[in-house]
């Protein structure tokens, strides 16, 4: 693709970057096919092409309106055309570039503004958010009736598990995860200690910044990766063996920590040892002996691998393999690779588009008649959860509940 960017532009890393990427994109619209926005709305700039068209446009000095920005917006930034792409184009990171500059181009209205403020000082910190949380379960068949939805009911939890044993991961707590679901991270430390290994909480740490770099709030996201850096460093250095992660959606952006820090000199190098720490559950379990546990697998699932896993991370083969391992069978569902709406707190703001996606997504993964839909992301946990009578847990929460032997 030519571009035709001012040299005040290309002279900037953002422009230059940007300029890179649209140059390996070919039109050949084969991205089309795999973006869920495309296949629901049906317009070409709700597609990865369009949006390219729409980034190229505005960074040429185009004009840009709110319908711009509406058309950004809407991407879930899900990567399932990356996956596609025959290019190789770095869509997300243009998309990333094409955000930024538009919220100075064509600012958002001040309602807007207010709504997204507020989100960012509650949802990326559980001891704000749970305590809303409950508050909003205990009073939940009061709520209007498009939030309970958004409100899940407490469920029986999993014992904790506070024994020592010989080796140490560091176990990562979440922002919104402990709140709504806080059997996914009991449920690893179980499955983690009867394998040997102790999983460890830092109480310092925070949101992983994903939430806060996808609203637009980059320097929130930074200080959020610094202060996780600060509070991971020192149990690295005196010898856990990794940093795990039960959500793919945290999982997937603490993999791009060295690249959102390469320019600040104190966290460059920190930042790049986490990275290199840092594993899916999925990923450490792959190496585990697994056949050691003795599970009671009879329950009939269908497994929903997230786009932050699937397209972000590739962790679809190793999901499975775990699974496979442990004895589960995963029946194939129909266009596994689309999105099912969550994406973060997009599903907040474009309801209809994340339901519709739901509703696709539930068919194919209840064709099957499973007593439970397995996933490994909070969000899409919560966004198939709202729609199903069908249970949706977290694949780790599963193998916890079919372990025979009681984890003191």
């Amino acid at each position: 693709m030519q571009t035709f960017f001012p040299d005040t532009l290309t002279a900037t890393e953002a422009g230059a970057e940007a300029d890179q990427i649209l140059r390996t994109c070919v039109h050949c619209g084969l991205c089309t096919a795999t973006c869920p926005t495309y296949q629901v709305l049906g317009n070409e700039l709700d597609s990865p092409r369009g949006r390219i068209y729409l980034v190229k446009s505005m960074l040429e000095g185009e004009q840009v309106s709110d319908i711009t920005r509406l058309h950004l917006d809407r991407c879930l930034t899900c990567q399932a055309c990356e996956t596609t792409c025959p290019s190789g184009v770095n869509y997300h990171r243009l998309l990333d570039i094409g955000r930024a500059e538009i919220e100075w181009r064509a600012p958002r209205s001040l309602p807007e503004r207010m709504l997204r403020t507020l989100l960012l000082q509650i949802l990326p910190y559980r001891r704000r958010f749970t305590p809303l949380l409950r508050l909003g379960q205990l009073f939940r068949g009061l709520l209007p009736s498009f939030i309970p939805r958004h409100v899940p009911a407490r469920r029986r939890s999993l014992p904790a598990v506070a024994a020592s044993q010989p080796r140490r991961v560091i176990l990562v707590q979440g922002c919104v995860q402990p709140g709504l679901s806080p059997d996914t991270n009991r449920a690893a430390a179980r499955v983690l200690g009867a394998l040997g290994i102790e999983a460890l909480t830092i109480g310092g740490e925070g949101c992983c910044g994903a939430m806060s770099f996808h609203m637009s709030a980059r320097e929130q996201a930074r200080r959020f990766a610094r202060q996780n850096i600060d509070a991971w460093s020192p149990l690295l250095e005196s010898g856990a063996e990794a940093i795990v992660m039960t959500a793919s959606g945290c999982s997937n952006f603490v993999q791009d920590y060295a690249e959102l820090l390469q320019d600040d000199p104190a966290y460059a190098e920190r930042a790049q040892r986490v990275v290199a720490s840092l594993r899916d559950i999925s990923e450490f379990l792959l190496g585990e002996d697994l056949e050691s546990l003795e599970l009671d697998t009879g329950t009939r699932i269908s497994w929903h691998c997230p786009c932050t896993a699937q397209h972000g991370q590739q962790l679809d083969g190793p999901t499975r393999s775990v699974l496979q391992r442990l004895g589960y069978e995963i029946p194939a569902i129909t266009d596994a690779h689309l999105c099912c709406g969550s994406a973060g707190t997009n599903s907040l703001f474009h309801p209809e588009i994340a339901s519709e996606l739901a509703r696709r997504k539930l068919a194919s993964l209840e064709a099957s008649l499973p007593e439970q839909i397995v996933t490994a992301n909070i969000g899409c946990q919560q966004h198939l959860g709202a729609a199903t009578e069908t249970p949706v847990v977290h694949w780790i929460e599963l193998v916890a509940r079919s372990l025979e032997t009681t984890i003191e």
